[in-house]
């Protein structure tokens, strides 16, 4: 027993199920050297999100992440949340220009001036749909009619980067004059906060999402 257990790769990879020590699969995107990166996906990515003030937290990542690579993003998570008021809408809405200026001096975000302003921008126009509807929550959900859509891509190369769904919610968001909503950028978001489940068919979280 004791050599087995020496063969068996370092928790990061495989965690223990049940006492067999059976490696859990996920999905390809998934750096297996990145404790950070496995936790987010693990029990962030593709989980439904009914909170409105996540939903603003994963707009303004997304948008940040229009250009790079989410780790990128991810590894900064921290910095945006001191910089933008853990994300409450109310307070970034009401962030001057100094303020936001100040912003694009600190190395713990990615210093664009476009998307750190439009993240002000984009909370004002976010309080206005919660008006609009009562909550967020409820805006953005009618775009899947109020349930996670479930896919089942076999590989990665089965996911899009965009759909008829995501086409129509970026639209809508431009339209209502958000900045950083693109398709794509909307697509991954939609993946994020659990409205589609995009976990490969033989990740361990397709099973659990369902």
């Amino acid at each position: 027993m004791e050599n087995q257990k020496k063969l068996i790769p370092s928790l990061v990879t495989f965690d223990t199920v049940e006492s067999a020590n059976v490696p859990k699969k996920r999905c390809a995107w998934v750096a297996l050297d990145k404790p950070d990166y496995i936790d987010y996906h693990d029990h962030e990515w593709g989980v439904p999100v009914h909170d409105d003030n996540k939903h603003f937290e994963m707009l303004i990542l997304e948008g940040a992440q229009a250009g790079l690579r989410w780790y990128t993003i991810l590894k900064r998570r921290e910095g945006y949340r001191k910089l933008f008021k853990q994300f409450d809408t109310d307070k970034v809405a009401l962030m001057h220009d100094e303020e936001l200026e100040s912003i694009l001096t600190n190395t713990s975000i990615i210093r664009n001036r476009l998307k750190v302003f439009a993240a002000r921008k984009n909370a004002r126009i976010f309080l206005t749909i919660q008006k609009e509807f009562g909550c967020f929550d409820d805006y953005i959900w009618q775009f899947v009619d109020g349930k996670p859509k479930l896919n089942s891509p076999k590989t990665m190369k089965d996911l899009p980067s965009r759909t008829a769904e995501s086409d129509q919610l970026s639209k809508n968001l431009q339209k209502r004059g958000m900045s950083f909503v693109g398709s794509t950028i909307i697509y991954a978001y939609m993946q994020a906060i659990g409205m589609v489940n995009d976990h490969t068919e033989y990740c361990f979280k397709y099973h659990k999402n369902q």
